[in-house]
């Protein structure tokens, strides 16, 4: 499963209502470090399906979901389980340290 785009409009239906566990990316098009760990997160996806969700949230067209998180900078990502945010951090990173952080958060 590839990662999900979420709007506004679907953020509390795909992230806090979720089942699963979700890593919630927020990033822009323009953004270097963001499309440094896309790639990253879309194997992730994959690699992890069954045991977390990985959702992208634009940040140019969504600006309330990012506002209502406080998310100042971009790369931010965010892990939510039962709806609630149990981890963050922010700034690309490589992909094993992506892993390991979902792994202990989830």
């Amino acid at each position: 499963m590839a990662t999900v785009a979420v709007t506004d409009d679907t953020f509390d239906a795909e992230v806090k209502n979720s089942d699963l566990p979700v890593v919630v990316d927020f990033w822009a098009e323009w953004c270097g470090p963001c499309k440094m760990i896309g790639p990253a997160l879309e194997e992730l996806s994959e690699e992890m399906q069954g045991k977390v969700k990985i959702v992208k949230v634009d940040v140019d067209q969504n600006p309330n979901s990012p506002a209502s998180m406080g998310v100042r900078g971009i790369p931010a990502l965010f892990i939510f389980k039962d709806g609630q945010v149990v981890s963050n951090i922010a700034g690309a990173k490589p992909k094993a340290a992506l892993q390991s952080w979902i792994e202990e958060s989830i």
